[in-house]
Protein backbone atom coordinates (compact mmCIF):
# COMPACT_ATOMS: atom_id res chain seq x y z
CA UNK A 1 0.00 0.00 0.00
CA UNK A 2 2.78 2.42 0.94
CA UNK A 3 4.64 1.65 -2.32
CA UNK A 4 1.47 2.35 -4.31
CA UNK A 5 0.87 5.64 -2.47
CA UNK A 6 4.49 6.65 -3.02
CA UNK A 7 4.31 5.88 -6.75
CA UNK A 8 1.07 7.86 -7.12
CA UNK A 9 2.53 10.88 -5.35
CA UNK A 10 5.77 10.67 -7.34
CA UNK A 11 3.74 10.44 -10.55
CA UNK A 12 1.73 13.51 -9.60
CA UNK A 13 4.82 15.56 -8.81
CA UNK A 14 6.38 14.73 -12.17
CA UNK A 15 4.13 17.47 -13.53
CA UNK A 16 5.46 21.00 -13.25
CA UNK A 17 3.70 23.35 -10.84
CA UNK A 18 2.75 25.71 -13.67
CA UNK A 19 1.02 22.79 -15.44
CA UNK A 20 -1.07 21.42 -12.58
CA UNK A 21 -1.71 24.60 -10.57
CA UNK A 22 -3.85 26.10 -13.38
CA UNK A 23 -5.86 22.86 -13.35
CA UNK A 24 -6.69 23.33 -9.66
CA UNK A 25 -7.50 27.01 -10.20
CA UNK A 26 -9.77 26.06 -13.13
CA UNK A 27 -11.65 23.54 -10.95
CA UNK A 28 -12.00 26.08 -8.13
CA UNK A 29 -13.30 28.63 -10.64
CA UNK A 30 -15.98 26.23 -11.85
CA UNK A 31 -16.95 25.25 -8.30
CA UNK A 32 -17.56 28.89 -7.34
CA UNK A 33 -19.73 29.51 -10.39
CA UNK A 34 -17.43 31.06 -12.99
CA UNK A 35 -18.25 30.54 -16.65
CA UNK A 36 -16.06 27.90 -18.28
CA UNK A 37 -14.29 30.32 -20.62
CA UNK A 38 -13.63 32.80 -17.81
CA UNK A 39 -12.28 30.11 -15.48
CA UNK A 40 -10.13 28.73 -18.30
CA UNK A 41 -8.65 32.13 -19.17
CA UNK A 42 -7.92 32.88 -15.53
CA UNK A 43 -6.18 29.51 -15.11
CA UNK A 44 -4.28 29.98 -18.36
CA UNK A 45 -3.00 33.42 -17.34
CA UNK A 46 -1.88 31.98 -14.02
CA UNK A 47 -0.10 29.04 -15.67
CA UNK A 48 1.59 31.17 -18.34
CA UNK A 49 2.65 33.72 -15.72
CA UNK A 50 4.19 31.09 -13.45
CA UNK A 51 5.84 29.37 -16.41
CA UNK A 52 7.32 32.72 -17.38
CA UNK A 53 8.64 33.31 -13.85
CA UNK A 54 10.20 29.84 -13.72
CA UNK A 55 11.76 30.20 -17.18
CA UNK A 56 13.15 33.67 -16.45
CA UNK A 57 14.36 32.59 -13.01
CA UNK A 58 16.08 29.50 -14.45
CA UNK A 59 17.76 31.77 -17.00
CA UNK A 60 18.84 34.07 -14.17
CA UNK A 61 20.34 31.14 -12.25
CA UNK A 62 22.20 30.16 -15.42
CA UNK A 63 23.76 33.64 -15.49
CA UNK A 64 24.62 34.02 -11.81
CA UNK A 65 26.02 30.56 -10.97
CA UNK A 66 28.76 30.43 -13.65
CA UNK A 67 29.81 33.99 -12.78
CA UNK A 68 30.16 33.20 -9.07
CA UNK A 69 31.93 29.90 -9.86
CA UNK A 70 34.41 31.72 -12.12
CA UNK A 71 34.99 34.32 -9.44
CA UNK A 72 35.74 31.60 -6.88
CA UNK A 73 38.14 29.84 -9.24
CA UNK A 74 39.87 33.05 -10.29
CA UNK A 75 40.51 34.37 -6.79
CA UNK A 76 41.25 31.02 -5.20
CA UNK A 77 38.48 31.15 -2.63
CA UNK A 78 38.12 27.89 -0.72
CA UNK A 79 35.03 26.88 1.20
CA UNK A 80 34.73 23.30 2.51
CA UNK A 81 30.95 23.11 1.93
CA UNK A 82 29.35 23.43 -1.51
CA UNK A 83 26.01 25.23 -1.91
CA UNK A 84 24.22 23.06 -4.48
CA UNK A 85 20.75 24.58 -4.18
CA UNK A 86 17.44 22.98 -3.27
CA UNK A 87 17.42 19.96 -5.64
CA UNK A 88 19.40 17.54 -3.39
CA UNK A 89 17.18 18.49 -0.44
CA UNK A 90 14.11 17.62 -2.48
CA UNK A 91 15.76 14.30 -3.45
CA UNK A 92 16.45 13.59 0.24
CA UNK A 93 12.82 14.35 1.05
CA UNK A 94 11.25 12.19 -1.65
CA UNK A 95 13.51 9.24 -0.85
CA UNK A 96 12.31 9.24 2.76
CA UNK A 97 9.34 7.09 3.87
CA UNK A 98 8.07 10.21 5.65
CA UNK A 99 7.29 12.05 2.39
CA UNK A 100 4.02 10.39 1.23
CA UNK A 101 2.56 10.42 4.73
CA UNK A 102 3.55 14.08 5.12
CA UNK A 103 1.65 15.09 1.99
CA UNK A 104 -1.55 13.47 3.26
CA UNK A 105 -1.02 14.82 6.77
CA UNK A 106 -0.65 18.43 5.61
CA UNK A 107 -3.73 18.17 3.38
CA UNK A 108 -5.75 16.73 6.27
CA UNK A 109 -4.51 19.40 8.70
CA UNK A 110 -5.37 22.25 6.32
CA UNK A 111 -8.89 20.89 5.69
CA UNK A 112 -9.45 20.33 9.41
CA UNK A 113 -8.27 23.85 10.27
CA UNK A 114 -10.62 25.28 7.64
CA UNK A 115 -13.58 23.26 8.95
CA UNK A 116 -12.85 24.31 12.54
CA UNK A 117 -12.51 27.94 11.51
CA UNK A 118 -8.98 28.31 12.89
CA UNK A 119 -7.53 29.35 9.53
CA UNK A 120 -8.62 31.23 6.43
CA UNK A 121 -5.81 29.89 4.26
CA UNK A 122 -6.49 27.36 1.50
CA UNK A 123 -3.05 25.84 0.90
CA UNK A 124 -3.29 24.67 -2.71
CA UNK A 125 0.44 25.04 -3.45
CA UNK A 126 1.02 21.30 -3.27
CA UNK A 127 4.42 21.58 -4.98
CA UNK A 128 5.78 23.30 -1.89
CA UNK A 129 4.61 20.50 0.42
CA UNK A 130 8.08 18.98 0.21
CA UNK A 131 9.29 21.89 2.34
CA UNK A 132 7.14 20.49 5.16
CA UNK A 133 8.25 16.92 4.56
CA UNK A 134 11.95 17.85 4.65
CA UNK A 135 12.03 18.41 8.41
CA UNK A 136 10.35 15.04 8.86
CA UNK A 137 12.96 13.41 6.63
CA UNK A 138 15.79 15.00 8.65
CA UNK A 139 14.38 13.88 12.00
CA UNK A 140 13.60 10.39 10.71
CA UNK A 141 17.09 10.21 9.22
CA UNK A 142 18.66 10.76 12.64
CA UNK A 143 16.14 9.06 14.96
CA UNK A 144 14.18 6.60 12.75
CA UNK A 145 11.16 7.65 14.82
CA UNK A 146 8.18 8.09 12.47
CA UNK A 147 5.97 9.64 15.17
CA UNK A 148 8.46 12.43 15.92
CA UNK A 149 9.06 12.97 12.21
CA UNK A 150 5.34 13.41 11.45
CA UNK A 151 4.87 15.56 14.55
CA UNK A 152 7.54 17.93 13.27
CA UNK A 153 5.76 18.06 9.90
CA UNK A 154 2.50 18.85 11.68
CA UNK A 155 4.06 21.71 13.65
CA UNK A 156 5.76 23.33 10.66
CA UNK A 157 2.56 23.02 8.60
CA UNK A 158 0.39 24.69 11.25
CA UNK A 159 3.00 27.43 11.72
CA UNK A 160 3.11 28.09 7.96
CA UNK A 161 -0.66 28.06 7.46
CA UNK A 162 -1.23 30.48 10.36
CA UNK A 163 1.48 32.80 9.05
CA UNK A 164 -0.34 32.60 5.73
CA UNK A 165 -3.39 34.04 7.51
CA UNK A 166 -1.35 36.90 8.93
CA UNK A 167 0.52 37.61 5.68
CA UNK A 168 -2.67 38.19 3.67
CA UNK A 169 -3.41 41.73 4.96
CA UNK A 170 0.14 42.86 4.21
CA UNK A 171 -0.05 41.39 0.70
CA UNK A 172 -3.38 43.12 0.06
CA UNK A 173 -2.12 46.43 1.46
CA UNK A 174 0.90 46.56 -0.85
CA UNK A 175 -0.33 44.77 -3.98
CA UNK A 176 -4.09 45.31 -3.91
CA UNK A 177 -4.64 41.56 -4.33
CA UNK A 178 -7.63 40.26 -2.39
CA UNK A 179 -7.95 36.67 -1.18
CA UNK A 180 -4.29 35.81 -1.76
CA UNK A 181 -1.45 34.92 0.58
CA UNK A 182 2.04 33.45 0.29
CA UNK A 183 2.72 29.73 0.64
CA UNK A 184 6.43 28.72 0.96
CA UNK A 185 7.57 28.18 4.55
CA UNK A 186 10.97 29.60 3.58
CA UNK A 187 9.25 32.92 2.80
CA UNK A 188 6.21 33.21 5.07
CA UNK A 189 8.21 31.68 7.92
CA UNK A 190 10.17 34.95 8.14
CA UNK A 191 6.99 36.96 8.72
CA UNK A 192 7.24 37.23 12.54
CA UNK A 193 10.84 38.45 12.31
CA UNK A 194 9.98 40.95 9.58
CA UNK A 195 6.98 42.28 11.52
CA UNK A 196 9.08 42.62 14.68
CA UNK A 197 11.82 44.49 12.81
CA UNK A 198 9.25 46.79 11.19
CA UNK A 199 7.92 47.72 14.61
CA UNK A 200 11.48 48.35 15.81
CA UNK A 201 12.29 50.61 12.85
CA UNK A 202 9.14 52.64 13.50
CA UNK A 203 10.51 53.53 16.95
CA UNK A 204 13.93 54.78 15.83
CA UNK A 205 13.91 58.59 15.56
CA UNK A 206 15.15 59.84 12.20
CA UNK A 207 15.55 56.40 10.69
CA UNK A 208 11.80 55.79 10.64
CA UNK A 209 11.44 58.66 8.14
CA UNK A 210 13.98 57.25 5.68
CA UNK A 211 12.29 55.67 2.67
CA UNK A 212 13.67 54.03 -0.45
CA UNK A 213 10.69 52.68 -2.38
CA UNK A 214 11.06 52.44 -6.17
CA UNK A 215 7.63 50.80 -6.40
CA UNK A 216 5.67 53.82 -5.18
CA UNK A 217 7.91 56.87 -5.46
CA UNK A 218 6.76 59.31 -8.10
CA UNK A 219 9.37 59.69 -10.77
CA UNK A 220 11.17 63.01 -10.44
CA UNK A 221 13.99 62.30 -12.85
CA UNK A 222 16.51 62.51 -10.02
CA UNK A 223 19.70 60.50 -9.80
CA UNK A 224 18.26 58.48 -6.89
CA UNK A 225 15.30 57.50 -9.07
CA UNK A 226 17.71 56.41 -11.78
CA UNK A 227 19.72 54.17 -9.45
CA UNK A 228 16.62 52.71 -7.78
CA UNK A 229 15.48 51.22 -11.08
CA UNK A 230 15.97 47.40 -10.93
CA UNK A 231 17.21 47.28 -14.54
CA UNK A 232 19.98 49.74 -13.68
CA UNK A 233 20.92 47.75 -10.59
CA UNK A 234 20.88 44.64 -12.79
CA UNK A 235 23.37 46.25 -15.17
CA UNK A 236 25.62 47.29 -12.29
CA UNK A 237 25.43 43.82 -10.71
CA UNK A 238 26.36 42.28 -14.06
CA UNK A 239 29.36 44.59 -14.41
CA UNK A 240 30.45 43.75 -10.86
CA UNK A 241 30.08 39.99 -11.20
CA UNK A 242 31.55 39.87 -14.69
CA UNK A 243 34.53 41.97 -13.64
CA UNK A 244 35.34 39.91 -10.55
CA UNK A 245 34.81 36.71 -12.55
CA UNK A 246 37.48 37.81 -15.01
CA UNK A 247 35.14 37.77 -18.01
CA UNK A 248 36.24 39.48 -21.24
CA UNK A 249 34.49 42.79 -21.96
CA UNK A 250 32.05 41.18 -24.38
CA UNK A 251 30.83 38.70 -21.74
CA UNK A 252 30.70 41.35 -19.01
CA UNK A 253 28.37 43.48 -21.11
CA UNK A 254 26.32 40.43 -22.09
CA UNK A 255 25.93 39.44 -18.43
CA UNK A 256 24.84 42.97 -17.52
CA UNK A 257 22.18 43.21 -20.22
CA UNK A 258 20.91 39.70 -19.48
CA UNK A 259 20.44 40.47 -15.76
CA UNK A 260 18.70 43.74 -16.65
CA UNK A 261 16.38 41.80 -18.96
CA UNK A 262 15.52 39.40 -16.15
CA UNK A 263 14.68 42.36 -13.91
CA UNK A 264 12.29 43.67 -16.57
CA UNK A 265 10.64 40.35 -17.41
CA UNK A 266 9.92 39.10 -13.86
CA UNK A 267 7.40 41.89 -13.06
CA UNK A 268 5.69 41.36 -16.42
CA UNK A 269 5.16 37.66 -15.67
CA UNK A 270 4.06 38.47 -12.13
CA UNK A 271 1.42 40.86 -13.45
CA UNK A 272 -0.06 38.05 -15.53
CA UNK A 273 -0.19 35.79 -12.46
CA UNK A 274 -1.95 38.53 -10.49
CA UNK A 275 -4.62 38.99 -13.16
CA UNK A 276 -5.27 35.26 -13.31
CA UNK A 277 -5.44 34.61 -9.56
CA UNK A 278 -7.57 37.66 -8.71
CA UNK A 279 -10.20 36.70 -11.28
CA UNK A 280 -10.77 33.48 -9.34
CA UNK A 281 -10.24 34.65 -5.77
CA UNK A 282 -12.64 37.55 -6.25
CA UNK A 283 -15.48 35.18 -7.23
CA UNK A 284 -14.38 32.74 -4.50
CA UNK A 285 -14.70 35.46 -1.85
CA UNK A 286 -18.15 36.47 -3.10
CA UNK A 287 -19.42 32.89 -3.24
CA UNK A 288 -18.14 31.93 0.21
CA UNK A 289 -19.53 35.12 1.75
CA UNK A 290 -22.94 34.52 0.16
CA UNK A 291 -23.24 30.85 1.10
CA UNK A 292 -21.29 30.81 4.37
CA UNK A 293 -21.42 34.30 5.93
CA UNK A 294 -19.27 33.21 8.88
CA UNK A 295 -16.49 31.89 6.62
CA UNK A 296 -15.77 35.03 4.66
CA UNK A 297 -12.26 36.26 3.97
CA UNK A 298 -10.67 33.01 2.75
CA UNK A 299 -7.23 33.30 1.14
CA UNK A 300 -5.55 31.09 -1.45
CA UNK A 301 -1.88 30.41 -0.68
CA UNK A 302 0.35 30.59 -3.77
CA UNK A 303 4.05 30.91 -4.54
CA UNK A 304 5.90 34.24 -4.49
CA UNK A 305 5.56 34.83 -8.22
CA UNK A 306 2.70 37.26 -7.55
CA UNK A 307 5.08 39.53 -5.62
CA UNK A 308 7.68 39.80 -8.39
CA UNK A 309 5.75 42.68 -9.92
CA UNK A 310 7.16 44.89 -7.15
CA UNK A 311 10.33 46.76 -8.07
CA UNK A 312 11.19 46.91 -4.38
CA UNK A 313 11.18 43.10 -4.17
CA UNK A 314 13.46 42.81 -7.18
CA UNK A 315 15.83 45.53 -5.98
CA UNK A 316 16.12 44.09 -2.46
CA UNK A 317 16.99 40.64 -3.78
CA UNK A 318 19.58 42.07 -6.15
CA UNK A 319 21.30 44.13 -3.45
CA UNK A 320 21.42 41.21 -1.01
CA UNK A 321 23.22 38.97 -3.50
CA UNK A 322 26.62 40.75 -3.48
CA UNK A 323 26.16 41.47 0.24
CA UNK A 324 25.72 37.73 0.82
CA UNK A 325 28.95 36.97 -1.03
CA UNK A 326 30.75 39.54 1.10
CA UNK A 327 29.24 38.22 4.34
CA UNK A 328 30.42 34.71 3.48
CA UNK A 329 33.98 35.83 4.23
CA UNK A 330 33.27 37.48 7.57
CA UNK A 331 30.46 35.51 9.26
CA UNK A 332 31.96 33.35 12.05
CA UNK A 333 31.29 29.66 11.61
CA UNK A 334 30.38 29.91 7.94
CA UNK A 335 31.78 27.19 5.68
CA UNK A 336 29.89 27.81 2.44
CA UNK A 337 29.83 30.40 -0.34
CA UNK A 338 26.28 31.12 -1.60
CA UNK A 339 26.05 29.72 -5.10
CA UNK A 340 23.21 27.36 -5.97
CA UNK A 341 20.64 29.13 -3.81
CA UNK A 342 21.93 32.70 -4.20
CA UNK A 343 19.33 33.83 -6.80
CA UNK A 344 16.60 32.45 -4.53
CA UNK A 345 16.98 35.57 -2.36
CA UNK A 346 14.58 37.31 -4.77
CA UNK A 347 11.84 34.96 -3.56
CA UNK A 348 12.94 34.46 0.04
CA UNK A 349 12.91 38.17 0.91
CA UNK A 350 9.79 39.08 -1.10
CA UNK A 351 7.26 38.99 1.74
CA UNK A 352 9.68 40.80 4.05
CA UNK A 353 9.75 43.66 1.53
CA UNK A 354 5.96 43.71 1.52
CA UNK A 355 5.88 43.96 5.33
CA UNK A 356 8.30 46.89 5.13
CA UNK A 357 5.90 48.67 2.72
CA UNK A 358 8.37 48.34 -0.14
CA UNK A 359 11.10 50.21 1.75
CA UNK A 360 14.28 48.73 0.29
CA UNK A 361 16.49 50.26 2.99
CA UNK A 362 14.61 48.51 5.78
CA UNK A 363 14.35 45.29 3.79
CA UNK A 364 18.08 45.07 3.12
CA UNK A 365 18.93 45.77 6.77
CA UNK A 366 16.48 43.07 7.85
CA UNK A 367 17.93 40.74 5.26
CA UNK A 368 21.52 40.98 6.50
CA UNK A 369 21.03 38.93 9.71
CA UNK A 370 18.73 36.60 7.77
CA UNK A 371 21.37 35.68 5.16
CA UNK A 372 24.14 35.57 7.79
CA UNK A 373 22.23 33.00 9.83
CA UNK A 374 21.32 31.13 6.64
CA UNK A 375 25.04 30.54 6.12
CA UNK A 376 25.70 29.36 9.67
CA UNK A 377 22.72 26.97 9.71
CA UNK A 378 23.43 25.66 6.20
CA UNK A 379 27.04 25.00 7.24
CA UNK A 380 25.99 23.11 10.37
CA UNK A 381 23.47 21.00 8.46
CA UNK A 382 26.02 20.09 5.76
CA UNK A 383 27.24 16.79 7.30
CA UNK A 384 23.65 15.54 7.69
CA UNK A 385 22.61 16.66 4.20
CA UNK A 386 25.69 14.95 2.75
CA UNK A 387 25.04 11.66 4.55
CA UNK A 388 21.36 11.58 3.62
CA UNK A 389 22.15 12.47 -0.01
CA UNK A 390 24.55 9.51 -0.21
CA UNK A 391 21.88 7.26 1.31
CA UNK A 392 19.32 8.12 -1.37
CA UNK A 393 21.10 5.77 -3.78
CA UNK A 394 20.60 8.33 -6.52
CA UNK A 395 23.60 8.29 -8.85
CA UNK A 396 23.65 12.06 -9.32
CA UNK A 397 23.31 12.72 -5.58
CA UNK A 398 26.04 10.20 -4.79
CA UNK A 399 28.41 11.79 -7.29
CA UNK A 400 27.62 15.23 -5.91
CA UNK A 401 28.21 14.35 -2.25
CA UNK A 402 31.01 11.80 -2.62
CA UNK A 403 33.96 14.19 -2.47
CA UNK A 404 32.66 17.30 -0.68
CA UNK A 405 30.04 18.17 1.90
CA UNK A 406 26.95 19.77 0.37
CA UNK A 407 24.23 22.12 1.57
CA UNK A 408 21.71 24.69 0.33
CA UNK A 409 22.16 28.32 1.31
CA UNK A 410 18.49 29.31 1.81
CA UNK A 411 16.47 26.09 2.07
CA UNK A 412 19.25 24.37 4.00
CA UNK A 413 19.65 27.40 6.24
CA UNK A 414 15.97 27.69 7.16
CA UNK A 415 15.64 28.89 10.76
CA UNK A 416 12.41 27.09 11.60
CA UNK A 417 13.68 23.69 10.45
CA UNK A 418 16.87 24.24 12.42
CA UNK A 419 14.88 25.11 15.55
CA UNK A 420 12.53 22.12 15.20
CA UNK A 421 15.37 19.74 14.43
CA UNK A 422 17.22 20.67 17.61
CA UNK A 423 14.02 20.85 19.61
CA UNK A 424 13.23 17.24 18.74
CA UNK A 425 16.80 16.31 19.58
CA UNK A 426 16.39 17.72 23.09
CA UNK A 427 18.49 20.86 22.69
CA UNK A 428 18.03 23.15 25.70
CA UNK A 429 18.55 26.41 23.77
CA UNK A 430 15.88 25.34 21.28
CA UNK A 431 13.46 24.68 24.12
CA UNK A 432 14.16 28.06 25.72
CA UNK A 433 13.58 29.84 22.39
CA UNK A 434 10.03 28.47 22.00
CA UNK A 435 8.41 31.18 24.19
CA UNK A 436 10.22 33.81 22.13
CA UNK A 437 8.84 32.35 18.88
CA UNK A 438 5.32 32.14 20.33
CA UNK A 439 5.58 35.73 21.55
CA UNK A 440 6.61 36.91 18.07
CA UNK A 441 3.70 34.98 16.54
CA UNK A 442 1.22 36.63 18.93
CA UNK A 443 2.70 40.04 18.08
CA UNK A 444 2.48 39.24 14.36
CA UNK A 445 -1.18 38.27 14.73
CA UNK A 446 -1.90 41.61 16.41
CA UNK A 447 -0.03 43.59 13.76
CA UNK A 448 -1.82 41.68 10.98
CA UNK A 449 -5.20 42.58 12.48
CA UNK A 450 -4.08 46.19 12.65
CA UNK A 451 -2.99 46.09 8.99
CA UNK A 452 -6.33 44.52 8.01
CA UNK A 453 -8.21 47.25 9.86
CA UNK A 454 -6.37 49.91 7.86
CA UNK A 455 -7.44 48.47 4.50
Amino acid sequence: MMDFLTSVIHGFFEFEAYVMLPFFIFIIGLLVGMKVRHAFMAALKLGVGFAGVFIVFAYFVGIIQPAVASMVARWGFEFPVLDVGWVPLAAITWSSPVAPLSILLVMFVNILMLLLGVTKTIYIDIWNYWHFALIGALIFGTSENMFLALLSVLLIAVYTIKNGDWAAPFVKRETGLTGVTISPVSVVGLLPFAVTMEALYDRIPGFRRLKVNPSKNERSGSLSDFFSEPMIIGVLLGLLLGGFAGYPLKDILKTSINIAAVMFLLPVCAGLIARGITAVTGVLQETITRRFPRRKGLNVAVDTGILMESKSVILTGLLLMPLSLLLAFIVPGNKTLPLGDLPNLLSIMSLTVIVHRGNVLRSVITGIPVVATFMIIASRFAPLFTRLALETGNREMTALAAHQEITAFTDGGNHLRFLLFHLFNGNTVAMISIPVVIGMMVFTSWRAKKAAAEL
